[in-house]
């Protein structure tokens, strides 16, 4: 019965000797469901090399993407949220900022930061999901309107990145007025002849679509990103019709004239630079 009951140890690792795996080394692709090593995903810049499905990323990976060898100035680090409302849900707003925080290690939703691609000033702001689903709140809109401001003051193009779930409803009309606050400092940067470029990735949904994220000189997006202002699911219910195929994939969008570009993450850089090289001339 030797083959049923191991006799001697031989080259198979006893139970006792096993060791598990650090945290954070192995990933899972949620599209083909395929194991990705994490310093294999950082060489293909956070896409999946089995299917090509850009996997959701914060602003520290952005900035290390996009900014040459990873240097930059951040922008205004200390802006933090009130609670102008004194909000209450299942908790405190102020608890769940706190929570927050201490989770993701950001003040916000939105980082920003003064780089050069290729060689060529930027100011990029990028959307983190991972705060409170990337609601756009006072600080977010407050960064956007300085980063613009201080764009104009010094000549240089602006990047914005969206990765929203839309209106931080915490913060109620104060949430909503940054859709006005930041469309209005952006047509100032579009008086200044400053380029804007677009970023939108998975997903750009809510208030942030229906004011920054649309209003790019070039409008980009990533392949297969939710793109939209109310979800696929609110909109069946309230219409209640099945929707079309890949309907609010960035795909969809592009081809119903709302985009410019679909452009892979691991072209994100070379594009742009050559967007900022021609804007530039």
């Amino acid at each position: 019965m030797a083959w049923f009951k191991r006799e001697s140890k031989g080259i198979i690792t006893t139970t006792e000797e096993k060791k598990e795996a650090p945290d954070g080394i192995w990933n899972k692709c949620p599209s083909c469901k395929k194991p990705l090593h994490n310093s294999e995903m950082v060489e293909n810049q956070y896409v999946c090399h089995y299917c090509g499905y850009h996997l959701r990323i914060g602003s520290k990976e952005y900035f290390s993407v996009l900014f040459d060898d990873d240097k930059f100035k951040e922008l205004f680090p200390d802006l933090t949220s009130g609670d102008p409302l004194g909000f209450v849900d299942t908790k405190k707003y102020t608890d769940r900022i706190a929570e927050s925080m201490k989770k993701t290690g950001l003040k916000d939703a939105i980082r920003a930061a003064h780089g050069k691609i290729e060689g060529q000033e930027l100011v990029i702001a990028c959307m983190d999901f991972n705060f409170i689903g990337g609601s756009m709140g006072s600080v977010v809109g407050e960064k956007i309107a300085r980063s613009i401001d201080y764009c104009i003051a010094k000549k240089i193009p602006f990047l914005m990145i969206s990765k929203s779930g839309g209106a931080r409803m915490m913060e109620a009309a104060f949430s909503l007025m940054q859709m006005a606050k930041t469309s209005a400092k952006l047509a100032l940067l579009s008086q200044a002849k400053i380029p804007y470029i677009s970023l939108l990735t998975d997903p750009t949904t809510g208030g942030v679509t229906a004011s920054f994220a649309m209003l790019g000189d070039v409008n980009i997006a990533e392949p297969g990103a939710l793109i939209g202002f109310a979800g696929p699911r609110v909109i069946k219910e309230t219409i209640k019709k099945d929707l079309p195929q890949g309907f609010q994939t960035a795909e969809f969008v592009q081809e119903h004239g709302f985009l410019d570009f679909i452009v892979d993450r691991r072209q994100m850089k070379a594009k742009l630079a050559s967007f900022l090289k021609m804007m530039a001339n």
